[in-house]
């Protein structure tokens, strides 16, 4: 019988770390497994489970939330299937549980493609592919994305990994989040006002134990080094697993859960979620992107380990 995710591909790669190992699944085309080593940098699930919490899938045309699945487009109202019936929103776009097909596939590499096609609140075409390619140190994802529609489409990219260091109780890691903002929320999660983290709980720059941490939460004002911004959770040993962004990420979401099945007793899950736009972007219009017919946009992020000796 094929897994409830359907296909899965599982990638593998000799590397002076070690062996790296990918698994990704058709449905949601989701990062399932990433291990260096030996060494679990993101939280896996069975191959005969769904993703926990969308643990490691691709968020297309929106990720987090579209408030009451209403926006405006031209005049017209639109009104999106309500996916987070509890909080009455939208979340995480059109392809969450929508299966993907094989464009192209190495050893090591595989690129899946899936269509965004016009839906109810959606009305628009538009054809994406996701890229896995593992690397020396981690992982490397790109994501395209083309118009091949007659109208000008709007959309944003997100994805939902998971972050852990092997073994090491993720409550005992220390994040550092390279962002200036933190997105004020109301009662079901949609955002009321951006802010600056100066002298708050939510300054993160510095590094914070996850253990004090409590977040479910969006940031902006992120910053970048030669056009890279980059997260961490880093191990009192020094090792650390590294979330990275190219600039058209410029948000990311941080969600902890004290309720993760099959979490090898680590306590918390943590993920660290580069996004293009921040929730609610559909109404904001803030970090949207607009694509006019045959126009394609193209963006990376990815994640890395280091043993936390490097430059000895």
């Amino acid at each position: 019988m094929r897994a409830p995710t359907g296909v899965q591909f599982e990638l593998s790669k000799s590397t002076p770390n070690g062996k790296a190992i990918a698994v990704i699944t058709e449905v949601a085309a989701s990062l399932r497994v990433l291990s260096l080593g030996g060494i679990d940098l993101t939280e896996p699930y069975g191959h005969d489970e769904l993703p926990s919490f969308c643990d490691g899938i691709v968020l297309v045309p929106w990720p987090n939330r579209v408030r009451d699945g209403l926006w405006m487009h031209e005049g017209a109202a639109q009104s999106l299937d309500l996916t987070e019936p509890a909080r009455h929103n939208a979340l995480h776009g059109l392809l969450r549980d929508r299966p993907y097909t094989v464009h192209e596939r190495t050893a090591d590499a595989v690129t899946l493609a899936a269509t965004v096609h016009p839906t109810r609140g959606y009305p628009f075409i538009l054809d994406t592919t996701v890229r896995y390619e593992l690397v020396d140190d981690g992982i490397r994802v790109t994501h395209d994305v083309l118009n091949v529609g007659e109208k000008r489409a709007p959309f944003a990219v997100g994805a939902h990994p998971f972050l852990r260091l092997g073994d090491v109780p993720t409550s005992e890691l220390t994040l550092t989040l390279a962002a200036g903002t933190r997105f004020e929320t109301d009662a079901r999660l949609n955002p009321i006002r951006e802010t600056t983290v100066d002298g708050t709980e939510y300054d993160l720059r510095a590094g914070r134990l996850v253990a004090g941490l409590d977040l479910d939460d969006a940031f902006g004002g992120v910053t970048s080094v030669d056009g890279v911004s980059r997260h961490g959770l880093t191990a009192p040993d020094g090792r650390f697993v590294e979330l990275w962004q190219e600039s058209d990420f410029g948000y990311v979401q941080v969600f902890t859960t004290r309720i993760f099945p099959k979490d090898g007793g680590l306590g918390t899950a943590i993920a660290v979620e580069p996004m293009t736009a921040p929730p609610d972007a559909l109404n904001s219009g803030q970090g949207l992107r607009w694509l006019e017919p045959g126009e394609s946009w193209a963006g990376s992020w990815g994640i890395r380990y280091s043993g936390g000796n490097e430059g000895e």
